[in-house]
């Protein structure tokens, strides 16, 4: 097949090659002399607490160097991955057979056409910190800038934990299925690694009641792992109840939960234990029609585990995925065929919280919308729900996936600051399953801090440096600090 991604013949190598420091300076995104006092005076430096990603637990514990660039950077970045298929690219320099130096060059070849991409900037950043790298990345100096971050990549300060420490990463907390063992995390617990690495429940697949087989086989393995017979509903919520102690008993203080929306609709227990015995006995037939009363009726049940333990719970709603049916097929799921959803959210969100305030049982809570013509929807959302003597009990998270670019982040700090409280806000997450993604803490950092400075001097807020300042400090660390338990 032939290569469809060509430079054009009238780009002619640069020398020397464009500096980093034309845009990408200790100044970077600060307007005006009052953002930069915030961020230099008051966000740059603290410590990150990551609270949602999905870096590995194993590569954490086991602190390898990586191999070069393409392992620890292109690998599984479905961001570049759309970006590269968007220009052209075989699939074979994306997911396929070439070789990792291959795939390297041609992500460097595609860097000057991601210009006004996040990809652009988050690129720049990551080349230059931690690597050092003070050029605009490009094909004329792809290779030597490969050769550099490799030889790099394996010195000690460049494994996963030397990275984490680098960044000045305090917690990360990791994605985990019920079944996992947290090996790993008992291996880092028992280290004299500095920063904590904390499981999170996340039991999107006990949901999928019309999951047919691969529903079944998940129930036999959570059966297993907790060394009982699941046959009925009371069995299943047994099981769930002794993989929430057991994560309690490693750390855990967090669940998360992928959803294109939460479910609406309630039945009777006794018509839902039997659509879901027959569901275990290979009868599907019903597995669809109360697919939805079984997730929230699972959803509500561990709502109050998650209350009795502690917990925080976290819910990412809105993504539409695996929409290129024949790639799925290729490439299987989180490739880089999703994309933002069109879903009713509120009614059910509604009356799911409801449900768990009426009992007096709703834990503190985060919502992630991934459509921003939601933001006003779930900004407002979080307020009906206040109180019980907790600061920001109810959160409207960050911007994400799709929105986590400057427009995205400032469209939800704006719906929120409009529409609740941004003192009390929890700040920002990477979601990412990379070690070199912390440059999105300092992307936000900075992003706040300039718009803050520029209202400022604009009069619409205060010229207060150290109360503004210390409202910096607490959305960029400190209110995350304090809100989730230790």
């Amino acid at each position: 097949m032939q290569e469809s991604f060509i430079l054009p013949s009238s780009v002619a190598p640069r020398s020397p090659q464009p500096s980093l420091n034309t845009f990408l300076n200790e100044d970077f995104l600060l307007q005006t002399e009052t953002s930069k006092q915030l961020y230099h005076g008051y966000a740059k430096g603290l410590p990150i607490i990551d609270y949602h990603c999905h870096l590995s637990p194993e590569a954490i514990a086991a602190n390898a160097n990586y191999a070069n660039m393409t392992q620890i950077w292109l690998a599984g970045d479905h961001y570049k991955w759309r970006a590269l298929r968007t220009l052209g690219l075989e699939e074979k320099y994306i997911t396929g057979k070439a070789t990792d130096e291959e795939k390297f060059l041609k992500w460097a070849s595609a860097v000057p056409y991601t210009v006004r991409n996040p990809l652009y900037h988050w690129t720049h950043m990551e080349l230059q910190n931690p690597f050092g790298v003070d050029e605009l990345l490009t094909e004329f100096n792809a290779l030597e800038v490969y050769e550099h971050c490799n030889g790099l990549l394996q010195k000690p300060e460049f494994t996963p934990q030397g990275l984490l420490t680098h960044f000045g990463v305090e917690m990360v907390g990791t994605t985990d299925d019920p079944t996992d063992d947290l090996a790993y995390h008992e291996q880092l617990a028992e280290s004299s690694f500095q920063t904590k690495v904390l499981p999170s429940f996340r039991p999107d697949k006990v949901l999928n009641l019309s999951g047919g087989e691969a529903f079944r086989d998940y129930i036999r393995l959570l059966a297993s792992v907790t060394g009982s017979e699941i046959f009925n509903l009371d069995s299943l919520l047994e099981a769930l109840e002794n993989r929430v102690n057991y994560f309690h008993a490693h750390g855990c203080r967090i669940s998360d939960h992928g959803l294109t929306n939460l479910p609406m609709g309630q039945v009777s227990l006794h018509q839902l234990n039997k659509v879901f015995t027959d569901v275990l006995q290979g009868d599907d037939r019903e597995a669809v029609q109360y697919h939805d009363a079984f997730a929230r009726f699972l959803l509500v049940e561990l709502g109050r585990m998650y209350y009795q333990k502690g917990w925080v719970q976290q819910f990412h709603v809105g993504a539409i995925r695996n929409n290129n049916r024949r790639m799925l097929q290729v490439n299987g799921p989180d490739t880089g065929y999703d994309s933002i959803g069109d879903y009713p959210q509120i009614p059910a969100m509604a009356d799911f919280f409801n449900q768990l305030e009426q009992e007096n049982c709703l834990t503190k809570t985060i919502i992630y919308n991934l459509n921003p013509a939601d933001n006003a929807a779930f900004a407002t959302m979080i307020g009906n729900f206040q109180g019980g003597g907790i600061k920001g009990k109810m959160q409207f998270g960050s911007a994400w996936w799709f929105l986590d670019n400057l427009d995205g982040m400032k469209q939800q700090l704006d719906a929120l600051s409009n529409m609740g409280l941004i003192s009390c806000f929890v700040g920002m997450l990477t979601d990412s399953r990379s070690f070199l993604s912390y440059s999105r803490h300092e992307y936000f950092r900075r992003l706040v801090c300039n718009m803050l400075g520029e209202e400022m001097e604009r009069g619409l807020l205060p010229m207060d440096l150290p109360w503004i300042g210390k409202m910096v400090q607490d959305i960029c660390y400190y209110n995350a600090k304090n809100y989730f338990p230790s």
